[in-house]
Formats: C-alpha cells, structure tokens, sequence
C-alpha cells in the first residue's frame, strides 16, 4: 500500500500572471497619419520604434549604409552638405520598382537589425509598436502579436500630401502607386484605425485601441 498523499503531492501553485512584452505592428498608406496614431499610442505609454527615423540614420553621413546607397545611385543622390538627398533619391526610386528594391535591399536589413537591438532594450513587459510603413509590402506581419493598419480615403492622403507635406500631385500620386493598396493593407489588420475623423475623434479611437492592448499583454 503508498501512502496516503499529503502537501508534497500537491502540484505547484501558480503565481500570479504577468505581462508579457507585446509587439505591435502599425502601418498605414503615406498620408494616412500614422505618425499621429504613433504619438497618441505613446502617451498612453507604448514603447515606439520607428522605421522611418531608424532608416534616415542608417544612412545619416558617415554611415556604410550611406556608402552602399552613393555606390547604387551615384553622388547625385548627396546633398551639398554631404548627407542623403532624400527628394531626390525618392524622385528616382519611385517612379521605378527595380531602383526601389535595390534601395529596399540596402536599407531593410540595416533597418531590421537596429529594430531589433531597440526591441531588446525595451522592458520585459513594453506594449512595443512597430510603426513600419512598408510592413504589407515586406510580408512582415507575422512577426508580430498583431497589426494595426491607420485607414484613409486615397483622396485624404493625397490631400495631405500635396497640402501638408509640399508635394507636387505627380509625385504624390507616384508614392501612393510605389505602396499597397488599401485593400492589402486591410487584408493583414487585426485592428483598424479610421484616421478620416477630426483629432478629438481619433484620440478616443486610439484610446479604446490602447486599453485593447493592454488587456492582451495582461493576458498573455
């Protein structure tokens, strides 16, 4: 005969959940306004690492990667100051999709690997946003707990192009053409954010987004 069971027996009590670290991806058509969901989500506490600042110091003077992008394009691509001519080097990519993967092939790993150094410095339990505006084109959604996809009407981001950002229709036509559609980027969303409402509004939409968020880091 064993013995009878006693407090040893017992399976390990659980201790209490703790959050995880959550990573999210958020992406949008340029114009749409996804820096400005970015911010937001940073006052609420998200840990942001951008895509597009990472991307203007990989190849900030000095830089290989700056080296790597003179050697595809030419010093016509330098400003006088020796730092990227970025206009310029857009006016040249994005009206040819075999200049742009060349560009993308440089700058997307250098990218990759400095995103992943931020990610790691980050607390064992950040809601990390990955703010990536190519992130449907690059099939990179599996890399992350989910995605957030920043909504608006074509004409509202060539609105803002054009009005806000100083562009010319041609070019900002062209910008939009070089991304995918709308309807890909809906295709790979977890969460939507209509961002073709007043500030107030997407303050609110933001906030439900973020207490959404939170609650599945809990969860986890």
């Amino acid at each position: 005969m064993g013995r009878p069971p006693g407090p040893a027996d017992a399976p390990p009590r659980a201790g209490p959940k703790l959050p995880l670290m959550l990573k999210v991806g958020l992406t949008g058509g340029i114009g749409a306004g996804k820096s400005e969901v970015s911010r937001l989500l940073v006052e609420h506490g998200a840990v942001l690492i951008d895509a597009d600042r990472i991307a203007r110091e990989v190849v900030a003077p000095g830089t290989p990667g700056l080296e790597a992008v003179v050697e595809a394009f030419g010093p016509e691509v330098l400003a006088e100051d020796g730092s990227l001519d970025r206009p310029r080097l857009g006016s040249i990519v994005f009206a040819d999709p075999e200049k742009l993967a060349a560009l993308n092939s440089i700058v997307h790993p250098l990218v990759g690997g400095r995103a992943g150094e931020l990610e790691e410095a980050a607390a064992e339990d950040a809601v990390v946003v990955h703010d990536v505006p190519l992130l449907t084109e690059n099939g990179l959604a599996p890399l992350y707990d989910l995605v957030i996809v920043v909504d608006a009407r074509p004409e509202t981001q060539l609105d803002r192009l054009v009005r806000l950002r100083g562009m010319t229709e041609k070019d900002a036509r062209a910008r939009m053409a070089a991304q995918a559609t709308r309807e890909k980027r809906r295709e790979i969303a977890d969460v939507v954010i209509d961002n073709d409402v007043p500030l107030e509004e997407l303050r609110k939409r933001v906030a439900e987004v973020w207490a959404g968020l939170e609650r599945r880091a809990h969860a986890a």
